[in-house]
């Protein structure tokens, strides 16, 4: 397959070697990369979101790294008008475009376009997840089918993530997300995509998650928690949520030990792999499952 006309999506768990393929398919087909992780965009944390180093960047362009102070809010519509900006201009160089990354909302915006949802207030959505929590996901769902139809058969009840969303879009606009969904036009046809999801085995993801813990406390993890208290930094704001980011402050308050640090960033990296894995399931079934360690023989120069 000459996959030099498509846009290349580059999707898996974390740790899974996504960042080294994608070089490896840009060399072979004269490719620029473009960031698709939430949390590789911000600029001080370089270190606990796994950047891409300089020798993965020597020879091959890179996009959309760093380019968010950890002060600053960033929402998946801010990257999505970046991304499509970038995929044009790599296109009128000649060139092929490559995002990897393990963010499946930005994935998901790419191929389908962004629903222009008016923003809903912080209340209304902190109050949601409340009744969530209380209620619990089997007894929130039937709720949200009370007040959302339309939502039955459309994904896993199980999915809590969805049914918050849902729940809260109903709430505040009275119109159904997939009323929401279906006014939504991408901006690329369907057919230029070339969806790739590296299918990693998790006990070999376990094992190389615990090792790039030990490497990042090793390389200066820590010292870049300790810089971020110079910033300003909202609790509601996403770079909080970056794994290892509140385990390091309490190391650095004496609230825990290095060895705990450790453990827990493993861990909750490893339960995010899962939910990585989850996600991939429902939404990507028809993305093509590769191995991170070759080159599918399909793909042509």
């Amino acid at each position: 397959m000459d996959i030099r006309s498509k846009i290349i999506l580059i999707s898996g768990p974390t740790a899974s070697g996504k960042s080294n393929f994608a070089v490896k398919i840009a060399n072979k087909i004269n490719g620029e990369i473009i960031n698709a992780d939430s949390m590789q965009v911000y600029k001080q944390l370089k270190i606990l979101t796994a950047r891409p180093n300089k020798e993965e960047q020597k020879n091959i362009k890179h996009h959309l790294y760093g380019v968010v102070d950890v002060n600053k809010s960033f929402s998946t519509g801010q990257w999505l008008k970046l991304a499509i900006k970038k995929i044009k201009e790599i296109r009128k160089r000649k060139k092929t475009p490559i995002l990897v990354g393990g963010t499946g909302l930005y994935f998901q915006s790419i191929i389908n376009g962004l629903v222009k949802i008016p923003n809903i207030p912080l209340k209304l959505r902190n109050k949601v997840r409340f009744i969530q929590k209380k209620e619990g996901q089997k007894k929130f769902y039937k709720k949200l089918l009370k007040l959302d139809k339309k939502v039955k058969g459309k994904f896993d009840s199980n999915d809590t993530q969805r049914s918050i969303r849902a729940f809260e879009i109903k709430l505040y606009t009275k119109v159904s997300m997939y009323d929401w969904l279906n006014k939504t036009k991408p901006e690329f046809n369907e057919n230029e995509f070339l969806k790739l999801y590296i299918d990693f085995n998790r006990q070999e993801l376990i094992k190389r998650i615990s090792l790039r813990t030990v490497k990042m406390l090793q390389k200066g993890a820590i010292e870049e928690v300790k810089k971020l208290s110079t910033k300003k930094i909202k609790k509601d704001f996403s770079v909080n949520k970056v794994i290892g980011v509140n385990e390091l402050r309490q190391y650095l308050k004496k609230q825990m030990t290095l060895d705990e640090v450790r453990k827990l960033i493993s861990i909750r990296t490893r339960q995010y792999a899962k939910r990585q894995a989850t996600w991939a399931r429902s939404r990507m079934l028809s993305w093509n499952k590769i191995s991170p360690n070759k080159i599918p023989s399909w793909i042509k120069k």
